[in-house]
């Protein structure tokens, strides 16, 4: 039998991690939650939340999603692995109004073990947490996310990057860039191109195919499909023509797009 990989430790999720390195930190320094980055707001928006749901957001990382929750009239619920992270999202809950305060409640607690009750949410938010977890842990996880899920109720799914980019095509985009001189930019390792620390913490990058095939093993279906950061536009045309290909025509875009998104609900008996 095959040896379970040791869980990532919590201890690597400090709060310079959050401050520094977490998707969001910037917007979240500048508007203390307020406002989302363009990544975590195209999350946000794809999760149809809606006033009078129960939504848990699982990695509740700073507190910024389950604010966001709250505004709309929603009671969202939160956890995290990192003790720092529920500090952190207490402190934000803390500075809202009495009446959003009543709506967010956040604790400490394991995505494996998840402590609450069977069909009890209508929204279940994975953002960035899916690349954290080895496959076993993934695994554990979405099948209890599918047992709090109420029957009608969806998960959606954010995380990054596309591992068929680093693998794939990142090399072949460094490649071009040596050529221009640019090389500086762009590290052999993709871990160390946008966040160093994802190096010891990033534990199991996703494609779209294998979003999906694990999706499916834990008794969810739905669509799976990629995006990528606003690209810089470049006059030469040769230039608008390749970008052109690589982020729109399949399968090329299945390599180049950055990050995996998914909206899924129960398997139907």
């Amino acid at each position: 039998m095959e040896k379970q990989q040791v869980p990532v430790s919590p201890d690597l999720y400090t709060e310079e991690y959050f401050l520094s390195a977490c998707e969001g930190y910037d917007e979240f320094l500048a508007s203390e939650g307020e406002h989302l980055s363009r990544r975590l707001k195209a999350s946000f928006e794809v999760a149809g939340i809606e006033s009078g749901m129960k939504v848990l957001d699982v990695g509740c990382g700073r507190g910024e999603i389950m604010r966001h929750c709250a505004e709309l009239g929603a009671d969202a619920y939160g956890f995290d692995y990192a003790p720092v992270a529920v500090r952190m999202t207490q402190k934000l809950i803390a500075g809202l109004s009495s009446e959003l305060q009543q709506r967010v409640a956040a604790v400490q607690a394991d995505a494996k073990r998840i402590p609450y009750a069977s069909q009890m949410f209508d929204r279940v938010l994975l953002f960035d947490v899916v690349e954290h977890l080895h496959p076993w842990e993934l695994h554990a996880t979405l099948l209890e996310i599918h047992r709090v899920l109420r029957p009608d109720g969806r998960l959606i799914i954010h995380t990054a990057p596309n591992i068929w980019y680093d693998r794939y095509a990142y090399p072949l985009v460094r490649l071009v860039r040596l050529g221009l001189g640019q090389g500086a930019k762009y590290p052999a390792d993709p871990r160390q191109f946008l966040v160093e620390h994802n190096q010891d913490v990033h534990v199991n990058e996703q494609s779209m195919m294998s979003m999906k095939r694990t999706l499916a093993q834990a008794g969810f279906h739905g669509k799976v499909w990629l995006d990528s950061p606003p690209q810089q536009r470049q006059e030469n045309v040769i230039f608008a023509a390749a970008r052109y290909v690589l982020f729109n025509v399949p399968p090329m875009r299945w390599f180049f797009e950055r990050e995996v998104f998914a909206v899924a609900s129960k398997k139907r008996l």
